[in-house]
């Protein structure tokens, strides 16, 4: 089953390759969407995909890298847009 959401990442995770460690894992789980950095320093995640992967996705979200400090992830439910690939995107 496929399912979309939307995420909303707080806590020190700009500047230390947040991103890229999303990307590379939505495109090892085969979930489709974007991330980017927002203006008052959340990141943006959307996601969609298998249901399990976008469960998988959500966690890894959650831990981040090494050195992000997660400090709330906030899941809104999306409707499926059925994008081609994952991509970094810029403010």
């Amino acid at each position: 089953m496929k399912k979309s959401v939307r995420l909303y990442v707080s806590g020190f995770i700009q500047g230390i390759f947040y991103r890229a460690h999303v990307k590379e894992n939505a495109e090892r789980l085969n979930v489709k969407g974007f991330v980017r950095n927002l203006e008052d320093s959340r990141v943006e995640v959307f996601l969609e995909g298998d249901s399990d992967d976008v469960r998988k996705m959500i966690d890894i979200c959650g831990k981040g890298v090494k050195s992000a400090e997660i400090r709330n992830v906030e899941i809104k439910e999306e409707r499926f847009q059925d994008f081609k690939n994952f991509q970094i995107l810029k403010v």
